[in-house]
């Protein structure tokens, strides 16, 4: 009798971790507890968002794709300039918000613009809506006026997260006394190579307002948010945006690196006249450990594009050991 009543009890005691092992899995997606394992806990296609309610609540436009949605916010009103040049939404000057689903849920990852002025207020707005915040770096130096980069991460129903991504977006608004978007849109002056750069590069770019940009994903890299596919459209990308002439060029861009190509890609890009300005992680509970690195570059194209590409090469390799 004794022997049955405690192997009732070891599997009634197995039953119950099994439940709460299944419970914590959805709960903490929720809660942002950590993901220790590899599951992909809501695969691509597996979920889907309620977009008409994130426009409605938002009040603001976005781009679809593969299920994600996307709301941008150009900062036409920030004249910012480095080393002559004048650096306008197309060349990294764009505050934005992905939503990514996740079953009955939803995960926002974004990169909000900001100001000196901006930065207490709006990070403030940002814990206050439950958000985290993930990181806040720079993009140049030498520019005039400072500008900070700060990302956000979220997890929840779609409809609080609407909600918390119109209130950061319009604290941004409250602060400056205007809205971002509704200065007048600028552009900049293009006459660079482009089938010459597209050839050295080896990729195709896009032309928007004068600045010619490359967006280069990684897709060797299974990259998970609290187990969740984190896309190139989310913001898992390389990227490289161009003006000005062939003989006097700028370039400013944003590698994505593992740990091991931290270090090969920094030394190419300084090897070839590129600054370094930033290395930093824009996630805290990824999986695998990536690295974000900006640079700035001025000088003939041809030579820029070189550089680039030595740097390209370093990412993506297969490893030895």
């Amino acid at each position: 009798m004794r022997t049955t009543i405690i192997l009732l009890a070891i599997a009634i005691g197995l039953l119950l971790h099994s439940c709460q092992s299944a419970t914590g899995t959805a709960a903490g997606f929720l809660t942002g507890a950590k993901n220790d394992s590899n599951t992909i806990v809501c695969p691509p296609g597996s979920s889907k968002l309620d977009i008409a309610a994130i426009e409605r609540i938002t009040g603001m436009k976005g781009v679809e794709k593969n299920g994600e949605y996307k709301i941008t916010v150009p900062q036409n009103d920030l004249n910012v300039v480095v080393d002559g040049f004048k650096i306008i939404p197309a060349m990294g000057l764009g505050s934005w918000a992905c939503f990514i689903p996740c079953r009955d849920s939803a995960m926002v990852m974004g990169d909000i613009i900001l100001t000196e002025t901006d930065l207490a207020p709006v990070q403030q707005e940002v814990i206050r809506q439950g958000f985290a915040i993930t990181a806040i770096h720079n993009h140049f130096v030498r520019e005039h006026p400072r500008v900070m980069y700060m990302h956000i991460d979220g997890k929840g129903p779609v409809v609080k997260l609407a909600g918390s991504v119109k209130a950061i977006f319009g604290k941004v608004k409250e602060v400056r006394g205007h809205d971002p978007k509704e200065s007048k849109a600028d552009s900049v002056s293009n006459t660079l190579p482009i089938a010459r750069l597209d050839a050295v590069i080896d990729q195709k770019g896009e032309l928007s307002k004068g600045v010619y940009k490359y967006t280069i994903g990684r897709p060797d890299v299974p990259l998970q948010e609290h187990g969740i596919p984190v896309s190139s459209f989310a913001g898992f990308n390389t990227w490289a945006a161009w003006q000005g002439t062939p003989e006097h060029a700028a370039v400013a861009g944003d590698f994505t690196m593992l740990e091991n190509e931290v270090e090969p890609v920094i030394r190419a890009l300084v090897q070839h006249g590129i600054e370094v300005v930033a290395v930093h992680n824009h996630m805290v509970q990824e999986k695998p450990h990536v690295f974000f690195l900006h640079y700035w570059g001025v000088g003939p194209a041809g030579k820029l594009a070189e550089g680039l590409k030595a740097a390209l090469d370093q990412t993506g390799r297969k490893q030895t050991h």
